[in-house]
């Protein structure tokens, strides 16, 4: 958490000023429905593209000075968002449902004995058919940069019990810091019914 709450005293890399590509390409093939809830949202840049595609959305992030910046960012824009300082180890503290998930770099901080934690509370607060987005680091990524590596593995037994995973595919994860971004995994996993 300090880590986090230090890098967002300046701009961390992740914070690229725009959504990521690949949630943008997701949401124009439109994959994206209903109600959204931006899972560790930074300073709301996925989250504000969602609302301005005509989506209900909830931003939460577990860094106060992160959703500080989202807050000041959807000032003024009449988008029906919701900022919301959240850890996403306890998402049923929200208090509701919806139809879709995302997750741009929050699913590769977690340890794992936290990921079955978060995958609980995922299914706790998705519909049924929910869908659940994630982009995280990607095993294929060399050593050296940027946080845990992810296996594709790893991706299929945390959500191997009630969830139907319809693809994990390779993908880029932008950054402001490296021109070329990082190799990922870009996920589209739903809730059982």
């Amino acid at each position: 958490m300090e880590f986090f709450d230090s890098a967002y005293k300046g701009r961390p890399p992740w914070d690229i000023g725009r959504p990521q590509k690949e949630f943008v390409e997701m949401v124009r093939r439109g994959e994206l429905r209903g109600s959204v809830l931006d899972i560790g949202c930074g300073t709301g840049e996925n989250a504000l593209f969602y609302a301005a595609e005509g989506h209900e959305v909830w931003g939460i992030d577990s860094v106060p000075r992160a959703i500080e910046k989202a807050k000041e960012k959807a000032l003024g824009t009449g988008l029906p968002i919701h900022f919301l300082v959240l850890d996403a180890l306890h998402l049923t503290r929200i208090n509701r449902k919806f139809d879709s998930a995302t997750d741009s770099g929050l699913f590769h901080t977690l340890s794992d004995e936290d990921r079955p934690v978060y995958m609980n509370q995922l299914a706790t607060i998705l519909n049924a058919g929910g869908r659940y987005f994630m982009l995280c680091f990607s095993d294929r990524e060399p050593a050296g940069y940027g946080p845990r590596r992810i296996t594709e593995g790893e991706i299929r037994e945390t959500f191997r019990d009630g969830w139907i995973i319809h693809y994990i595919r390779p993908a880029t994860f932008e950054s402001h810091t490296r021109a070329e971004g990082s190799r990922a995994w870009f996920s589209s996993i739903s809730k059982s019914e």
